[in-house]
């Protein structure tokens, strides 16, 4: 089995695993929750294999995903991980609610070290940004929980480049969580340069374009019902039938290659820079093995402009969320001048 290595993730001083795991398809989001026992043996599996660096959030369930953390993390099992949650995200009637203001960050983070069984959160990340809040009052009391040892890192999810910037000026951000992959490549532009000029280490979530690398048509025709992924353009039927062509194409390169398309998909994405832990999800054992196969697939200088040709602007269709979904594209906050006047 391929070796995990370790790496450091922002320059604040935390060390990550080479690859991360994403939790969140455990328990909520992509079709029914699994099996607790098999998902804890799962997660003991990750970590036994090097992968330390686990991450969920508060909403995933909701709270059900901590709470199968916490049941994992039991028996001296935490001090061999990296743990990431989130929050500022909770659903009411169907429709998201995005806090970030300091008695909400408070009460979530306790909350989550509540149901997580721990006595502190490694990296704690705003999971969207709530735009009425300047993002300076958020980052104030997420440094006050850092000096109060409940967290030690923070970091921002889906946060554009000028929040990301006010949000550093008030106390060091360690990663940025946002989604990058050969499917989604728009934070290319600004965010990703923001992020290395910052020294902010980098978390790239869906890197397997929420397994369409990896099934291609297999995994649109197998979704259930209850999968989220049902709802999102990329997966609407009208753009899957394009979006074949980049499957198809990665599919060859990988046969030619050796390895899995996931493989390559994934091997693209660390191939991105040694400041870029991706986090692909699984609830299958078999699954998290071909990942970290990733890590051993050595991709030329013309192996990556050959995948960069075809994952280039308009070879996908469909954006990655709905209209008008909370994303960095519109995570501007309110001036702090302006909430010190209110």
């Amino acid at each position: 089995m391929a070796k995990v290595g370790r790496m450091k993730l922002g320059s604040q001083g935390l060390e990550v695993s080479a690859q991360g795991l994403g939790c969140m398809g455990m328990s909520a989001f992509y079709g029914p929750p699994k099996p607790e026992p098999d998902m804890i043996s799962l997660i003991h599996h990750a970590i036994d294999s090097g992968v330390t660096f686990l991450d969920t959030s508060d909403v995933y369930g909701p709270f059900t995903n901590e709470i199968l953390l916490g049941k994992a993390l039991k028996g001296g099992v935490r001090e061999k991980v990296e743990l990431a949650t989130k929050y500022g995200v909770s659903f009411a009637d169907g429709k998201f609610n995005i806090r970030g203001d300091p008695q909400y960050v408070r009460a979530a983070c306790e909350a989550s070290l509540r149901r997580l069984g721990v006595d502190h959160i490694d990296l704690y990340y705003q999971h969207r940004i709530d735009t009425r809040i300047p993002i300076e009052v958020t980052v104030g009391e997420l440094k006050k929980l850092i000096e109060e040892g409940k967290i030690k890192y923070i970091g921002l999810s889906e946060a554009s480049a000028a929040t990301i910037r006010r949000a550093h000026a008030v106390h060091p951000i360690t990663a940025i969580q946002l989604e990058w992959s050969l499917w989604s490549r728009d934070v290319e532009e600004d965010i990703i340069p923001t992020c290395r000029e910052l020294g902010i280490g980098i978390v790239a979530y869906s890197p397997l374009g929420r397994g369409f690398l990896s099934s291609g048509p297999k995994l649109v025709d197998g979704l259930s019902e209850e999968d989220h992924r049902k709802n999102l353009p990329k997966f609407q039927p009208e753009n899957v039938e394009h979006n074949l062509t980049l499957f198809e194409r990665v599919s060859e390169i990988a046969a030619r290659k050796g390895c899995t398309p996931a493989q390559l998909a994934l091997a693209w994405v660390h191939h991105q820079g040694n400041d870029v832990c991706p986090i692909p999800g699984t609830t299958k054992i078999e699954n998290f093995n071909q990942n970290i196969g990733a890590l051993s697939v050595k991709l030329t200088t013309e192996e990556m402009a050959e995948l960069e040709s075809l994952a280039s602007a308009g070879a996908v269709k469909g954006d990655r969320y709905p209209d008008g979904a909370p994303t960095w594209k519109n995570s501007d906050t309110l001036p702090l001048s302006s909430w010190k006047a209110t």
